[in-house]
């Protein structure tokens, strides 16, 4: 597989009509001296003051690449009140990880919301996967104020095996379920990392002592792309079968509201409307209600 190909192909993307106007956006920002604070919420500030008009350019470009969906960002007082809580996930997380002078990937990363709180941690270098050009657009606006050396690749979970080097610690959040072969994912995970590597990967999962996962007719919480959601002993079979050892639970946590949400800026339907109001511990479709396990598990 060549990669370059592919990453010059993938550039085209930048041009399509829905995205151009961004990026055109994007090359009109002013550029000046920063200050961040990689915390929960994400804040960039000026070591200047900042003029009215040099504001609204940055507010009118954040709402121009909406939807928000991983977050929350705070650029110099304009507070992106993005669909996911992600401190959450990330706080829960951060406690079994050291990243310091490692070669890191998140893969599926969205806007890069976790790859910039992960800096603090000074890996070695800092990857991030996603084929999305809003995504890698609403990261390169941030990054446009933060400027640091995060890798974003237009590229997916299938060509990790084929990078031109191996990981030492790999993220994988809210990815498998979206993958119509789970075990061929964990597989590609595992191929793009060192041995003795980590892997910290979050998904859907259903409750029950059998290996045995649910498998949506349609939709899952209105989802359409939403394939397999194992129970725990399910899962960790497909960890064994794609090369992993030592899969450790380290969390099971129910989504709620205080997580997921509807704001204004995705102007779009969120948990509270995936559940079945007279019942929240099932999806609209009868379901279990979304449930997630987080999981770190060693390349073997």
């Amino acid at each position: 597989m060549n990669l370059e190909e592919i990453r010059q192909e993938r550039l085209k993307w930048m041009t399509w009509k829905n995205i151009l106007p961004l990026r055109q956006a994007l090359d009109e920002l002013d550029t000046f001296e920063t200050e961040c604070n990689f915390s929960d919420t994400v804040t960039i500030q000026s070591k200047v003051p900042l003029g009215e008009t040099q504001k609204e350019k940055i507010e009118t470009t954040a709402k121009m690449m909406m939807p928000w969906r991983k977050g929350p960002f705070d650029l110099f007082g304009l507070f992106i009140d993005t669909e996911w809580q992600s401190y959450l996930k990330y706080n829960l997380l951060e406690p079994h990880f050291n990243l310091k002078g490692k070669r890191v990937a998140d893969v599926g990363c969205n806007n890069g919301y976790y790859m910039f709180r992960m800096l603090d941690q000074e890996p070695a270098k800092l990857v991030g996967f996603d084929p999305s050009a809003l995504y890698k657009t609403q990261f390169d606006f941030i990054n446009h104020f933060i400027r640091s050396d995060i890798e974003f690749e237009l590229l997916g979970v299938e060509h990790l095996p084929f990078y031109e080097h191996k990981f030492d610690t790999v993220f994988c959040l809210g990815v498998l379920y979206h993958r119509p072969d789970p075990v061929g994912t964990l597989k590609a995970l595992a191929k793009g990392m060192e041995k003795g590597a980590e892997l910290f990967l979050d998904t859907f999962m259903i409750d029950g002592d059998a290996d045995i996962c649910l498998s949506p007719e349609t939709t899952y919480s209105k989802i359409p792309n939403i394939y397999f959601v194992p129970t725990v002993k399910a899962l960790k079979n497909w960890c064994g079968r794609a090369g992993f050892i030592d899969v450790e639970v380290l969390e099971i946590t129910v989504t709620t509201e205080d997580e997921q949400r509807s704001t204004p800026w995705i102007e779009g339907q969120s948990l509270g409307s995936f559940l079945d109001t007279d019942d929240p511990s099932k999806t609209v479709e009868g379901y279990p209600a979304p449930k997630r396990v987080y999981i770190k598990a060693i390349r073997k």
